[in-house]
């Protein structure tokens, strides 16, 4: 029996029998709402225990000796080119050992390469992606590593388990896509995916737009996204791709 909010439980169910005093004492073990209380307190002491060590491995790369290596320049795409963001438009992190990362997140910049790549050096610009696409020729940027929390979704969560993907463009202009950019794109995600070991789907290869609490429509209605899934499944794994295989080399 479960005593309403603000009444007294009567006291059988205190004491935990369900029948007459001659019945009590013929039963052995524990308590039905024994049992209850103390599964409850085992799943309470298991989430707490779970919540530390969920605390302890996102904290515990920051003590010496544990951090993975970084190296200026260094990219996790081959052919990228390096181009540092502001570091107030992005976290540390260290990724994925402290935040998985399940999501890749597609981008359009409404504007063009080099702007994306000057505002995210802005440090009042407050977001930037991992990435960003150049039209003419699918020309990648990398502005932040894959390892750090980049602020491109507009949802914590989601920043903390993607990686996003700017492309030159605007939403509303179909010729922007061009077979260069979807190209090189579906080879970078793929890449990604191949080494993050995230299924090539449209569940985990998203639009900001499918961000939960996202205000944004990009990369729009005339994002061909049949045309890119086939693509990205298209590219051969890279050799030696698997989760922690990042660092491509120079860009």
């Amino acid at each position: 029996m479960t005593a309403e909010p603000g009444t007294t439980e009567p006291e059988s169910a205190r004491s935990g029998s369900a029948g007459p005093p001659s019945e009590q004492g013929a039963r052995s073990g524990p308590s039905r709402r024994g049992l209850l209380l103390g599964g409850g307190a085992a799943l309470l002491a298991g989430s707490a225990a779970y919540t530390q060590r969920d605390t302890l491995r996102r904290w515990w790369w920051r003590l010496p000796g544990n951090e993975k290596p970084r190296k200026e320049g260094e990219v996790d795409h081959r052919g990228a080119e390096w181009v540092a963001a502001s570091s107030a438009n992005w976290r540390r992190a260290n990724r994925p050992d402290d935040y998985g990362i399940d999501r890749v997140i597609v981008h359009v910049i409404q504007g063009d390469y080099a702007v994306a790549l000057k505002v995210f050096q802005d440090a009042g610009h407050g977001a930037a992606a991992h990435y960003v696409l150049r039209t003419s020729d699918g020309r990648v940027a990398q502005t932040v590593r894959e390892l750090d929390v980049a602020f491109h979704a507009g949802n914590r969560e989601y920043n903390e388990r993607s990686i996003g993907i700017e492309h030159e463009g605007f939403v509303d202009r179909r010729e922007g896509f061009t077979e260069e950019m979807y190209r090189a794109s579906a080879k970078l995600t793929a890449d990604i995916c191949d080494r993050h070991s995230i299924p090539k789907d449209r569940r985990h290869i998203i639009g900001h737009h499918e961000v939960p609490g996202a205000d944004h429509t990009d990369p729009g209605e005339h994002w061909d996204w049949e045309r890119y899934l086939r693509l990205v499944r298209a590219v051969p794994p890279r050799s030696g791709a698997g989760p922690g295989a990042a660092g491509g080399g120079k860009g």
